[in-house]
């Protein structure tokens, strides 16, 4: 969906490219000197081949005759094949070569954003749509992305908060068990699975019975996992990992 998104929105940096240079081939006033023909690259760019839009696009970007609003054209039009075709790297520094040279694309911040977060920058990507809604508000794409970037930075910040955290308070650890979940940031966090997935399954139990067998079930293992601890051969980690595949439905369970 993410891929689709971006070539969607690449596609449409193109269209709009093209109508608008037909426009000013047409309604537009006369040049005041030679320019650059801009035509071949974005035609290039529409028909989605890279071999004709490297060089045609490439001969306008590289040319210090070309104005300035066809230089962007070309970076936009390159920089959205160039990401239709999985070369995100490119993109982006096309889309920010066309970005420092004209700042009020909210199109193409938009575009940039969804680049990096195909990269799994999630941090630029919300900065850029951020950028997109300052220049456009309304405008409806780089919403949507700011708004699930913003809640999956937020879900990210809370994890983070808790990781490496038991259950349980570890300032009240009475027995070794705790002590040792405690000292050990992969056992806390295999805890604190445990405990968010016998809640979660709790919650979905279909009556009252099953909700108290399925706790009872948990107290069960805790009582097990209490006597166990310290005595030969019982690993601690694999006991958790099992309880949490039992939890989670995995491996038949």
């Amino acid at each position: 969906m993410r891929s689709f998104l971006i070539q969607s929105s690449a596609a449409a940096l193109i269209y709009a490219l093209v109508l608008g240079a037909a426009h000013a081939a047409t309604g537009g006033e006369p040049a005041a000197g030679p320019q650059v023909d801009i035509a071949p690259c974005l035609a290039a760019a529409a028909a989605d081949d890279m071999d004709k839009a490297n060089s045609a696009c490439g001969a306008v970007i590289d040319n210090e005759k070309t104005a300035k609003p066809d230089l962007v054209k070309a970076l936009v039009a390159r920089g959205a094949l160039l990401a239709r075709h999985d070369q995100i790297d490119r993109a982006i520094a096309d889309d920010s070569r066309a970005l420092q040279l004209d700042p009020t694309l909210a199109d193409l911040f938009n575009a940039r954003g969804e680049l990096w977060l195909k990269k799994g920058d999630k941090p630029k990507a919300v900065q850029d749509f951020g950028a997109a809604l300052r220049i456009d508000p309304n405008h409806e794409k780089a919403k949507a992305n700011h708004k699930a970037m913003a809640r999956e930075l937020e879900r990210i910040g809370a994890q983070m908060a808790v990781a490496g955290k038991p259950s349980f308070n570890c300032a009240r650890a009475a027995r070794a068990v705790e002590k040792a979940i405690c000292a050990n940031r992969e056992l806390a966090d295999l805890d604190r699975e445990v405990f968010a997935s016998n809640a979660r399954v709790i919650r979905e139990a279909r009556n009252t019975g099953e909700a108290r067998a399925l706790q009872r079930e948990q107290d069960e293992f805790i009582a097990r996992r209490n006597a166990a601890f310290g005595r030969p051969g019982y690993d601690l980690k694999k006991a958790m990992q099992e309880r949490l595949q039992r939890l989670n439905g995995v491996d038949g369970y």
